[in-house]
């Protein structure tokens, strides 16, 4: 048996997926072989229906039960953390019951605990807008229903694949799912989206020098580059289609500090392809639909488990549970271990 180590895991097939396709090289991303700004395009629940392979009907009736259940439980404290324990305190239930139940907790979450009582028969993204803001203006519910379905699935990530692993050994649903929150919540994956915007209220209308200085000092740019993409990545392409009509300004802006961050990463590194990634476009897109940056990887958490749920059924189809080899590293062996 092998023992090569790749840190990371990098270049390591671990599993077999029908879920989503990435070229990183062209700037693909592809959900079940169509295109991801098509899905986008769909709206949740048929995007959703899409990524599972599977129906998604009472998903109205399901936010209903989830509120019931949340009702009187806490939403204080650190987001992503309040987000695990809500989802976690879930019993067992069926794919769209766990849809609903991550959606209503960051409703709740985004609204302080205040949140509305779940309306069965508005579509989802409509309805978790209207519980965590109140707003169900047509622009900001389109932009965040560009942004749900974007983010259901992005290959073997880091919270799907721990959402896997969990699936194979034969735990619960709610495990798995509680499991791909959990590696989320970590800044090298799903924390990024709003130190963006930080960084574009810090670089203004002339965001060249502001640049330049940051590089000068050694910071990096956030929003910039990817460890799959080797061009501009498809998601920053298909949440700017999502900004139409929301906040002019901001996005002019946004797009000036993209071009300015562009070149100068370009000059400074030529060799190493820096462009927009998601998190660019995302910090812009949810902050024009109205959500607090703090609670933005939550919202990144209401649309990633859709594909979470498809994969844990994809590796419940393997039936074997993960399980790879440490190369031990440590001090020397007693002879009659060795």
């Amino acid at each position: 048996m092998s023992t090569l180590f790749s840190p990371g895991l990098a270049g390591v097939v671990a599993a077999e997926s029908a879920v989503s396709f990435i070229d990183g090289e062209s700037g693909v991303l592809a959900f079940r072989g169509r295109p991801v700004h098509a899905v986008a395009s769909l709206g949740f629940e048929a995007a959703a229906a899409w990524v599972l392979d599977a129906p998604v009907a009472g998903l109205g009736e399901a936010r209903v039960r989830a509120w019931r259940r949340q009702r009187g439980l806490p939403v204080d404290g650190e987001p992503m953390g309040r987000l695990r324990a809500l989802v976690a305190a879930t019993e067992r239930g069926s794919a769209v019951d766990l849809i609903a139940e991550v959606g209503v907790a960051v409703a709740r979450i985004a609204a302080g605990g205040d949140a509305a009582r779940p309306d069965p028969a508005r579509p989802h993204a409509e309805d978790l807008l209207r519980m965590a803001t109140g707003s169900v203006d047509p622009a900001r519910v389109r932009g965040l229903s560009h942004y749900l379905c974007t983010v259901m699935d992005h290959g073997l990530n880091a919270s799907t694949f721990a959402a896997r692993v969990v699936a194979s050994t034969g735990s619960d649903t709610v495990s798995a799912v509680t499991a791909g929150i959990g590696a989320l919540a970590g800044p090298l994956h799903g924390g990024a989206p709003g130190p963006v915007l930080d960084m574009l209220d810090a670089a203004g209308e002339a965001p060249e020098a502001w640049l330049r200085a940051e590089l000068d000092a050694g910071r990096r740019i956030m929003g910039m580059g990817h460890r799959v993409y080797r061009v501009r990545d498809p998601r920053a392409a298909v949440l700017e289609q999502g900004l139409e009509g929301l906040h002019a300004g901001r996005v002019a802006q946004a797009r000036r500090v993209e071009v300015a961050a562009e070149a100068l990463l370009a000059a400074r590194h030529p060799d190493r392809p820096l462009r927009a990634n998601v998190e660019f476009y995302t910090a812009v897109l949810l902050d024009a639909v109205g959500l607090d940056r703090a609670h933005f990887t939550c919202w990144f958490a209401a649309g990633r488990v859709v594909g979470w749920l498809a994969h844990i059924d994809e590796e419940r189809a393997v039936g074997r549970i993960v399980r790879p080899r440490a190369r031990y590293v440590g001090p020397p062996l007693p002879s009659s271990a060795a």
